[in-house]
């Protein structure tokens, strides 16, 4: 199992209709999570600023985020997320949203 923390900004004014759709998020997305081995995924929120982390089960996490991307369902969630969101300039190449290291972890 890996561990993955990211980041992004929300643009302003985006916060509430961002945290409204994820009070319900679509069972397909979920559905779609699930199915690339992705578990344990939480977003928090504070000042415009969301960070978000995930458990991959997983052993191609290549694959399986393009398996997401590719997913119709997936991109319409994405096509309504992305407006709301501003990625870091400090993000690396190809990334929305940015990767953190971890740092420190207790089990």
């Amino acid at each position: 199992m890996q561990r993955f923390g990211m980041t992004i900004r929300l643009a302003p004014g985006s916060a509430e209709r961002y945290k409204e759709y994820h009070r319900a998020v679509w069972p397909e997305v979920l559905s779609k999570l699930t199915d690339c081995n992705i578990k344990n995924y939480s977003i928090y929120f504070k000042d415009d600023i969301l960070f978000g982390y995930y458990e991959y089960h997983g052993s191609d996490i290549k694959a399986d985020r393009a398996k997401m991307a590719a997913d119709p369902k997936t991109q319409e969630w994405w096509a309504i997320m992305d407006p709301m969101q501003a990625p870091l300039e400090t993000r690396q190449e190809g990334e929305w949203w940015a990767e953190m290291e971890e740092v420190f972890h207790l089990d």
